[in-house]
């Protein structure tokens, strides 16, 4: 959950997206709406790039994620499941930085993330306590004593908001009813996706988690696997 300067841009080859740069920040009873980026479908055939525009109906702004961020691999898709888990189960391959939710059918969507640094990782099965839309965050006592200068002046938390990194939607993780301090939640630090540079938790990119949130309930079951275990692209 740390937040990093941005490195130097990688090679345009979306250039020819041209996403909306346009800003959301309206809130809307009427519920969360994506608003298409300006793409030609046919340049990444079995990926939709839309999913990556600009999000409307949230209190806080989601702008639509620069061309140059959008790495196709890590994109949002239908694939082959390959876990064989059941339906409804969320499964974390740390390794290869994909987070898969399973569907009937044989089929699971795939969405990139990024993972925690060489052993600031966990691992294991848990479920789903409870989710958060626009999350609080609160640095752990572990983080401030390692990077005091950083992360002191919020160990009273940091309310949900554009410069939060735990981003647009959070989902808590729990093991034998007790917090594992782990989360799946947003970052509005797109870029960052395919890295390991977080504190531990799996970041999505905003548009990826809110789609997330919408499909999965509290109590779902998750898996993260042990480092070294992947099921690759």
């Amino acid at each position: 959950m740390h937040v990093h300067p941005r490195p130097a841009p990688a090679a345009r080859f979306l250039a020819a997206l041209l996403l909306p740069v346009g800003l959301a920040a309206c809130v809307s009873t009427a519920g969360t709406a994506m608003q298409p980026a300006a793409t030609d479908a046919a340049a990444l055939p079995g990926i939709d790039a839309r999913h990556y525009g600009p999000v409307t109906g949230e209190p806080f702004a989601v702008p639509a994620v620069a061309p140059g961020d959008l790495k196709p691999r890590y994109m949002r898709q239908l694939v082959d499941d390959p876990t064989g888990r059941a339906p409804g189960t969320i499964v974390v391959d740390p390794q290869n930085r994909f987070l898969y939710l399973v569907q009937q059918g044989g089929k699971a969507l795939r969405y990139g993330v990024g993972v925690g640094r060489q052993g600031m990782a966990w691992s294991g099965t848990a479920e789903v306590s409870y989710k958060r839309a626009w999350p609080r965050w609160t640095p752990t006592r572990d983080m401030v004593a390692r990077e005091p200068d950083k992360y002191r002046r919020w160990a009273d938390g940091m309310d949900g908001g554009e410069r939060n990194p735990l981003g647009a939607r959070a989902l808590y993780l729990f093991e034998g009813g007790k917090d594992t301090l782990y989360r799946i939640h947003g970052t509005n630090e797109p870029w960052s996706i395919g890295h390991a540079m977080s504190s531990g938790c799996i970041r999505m990119m905003n548009q990826d988690v809110i789609d997330l949130y919408r499909r999965v309930p509290d109590g779902a079951k998750v898996v993260v696997l042990p480092a070294g275990q992947g099921y690759g692209a």
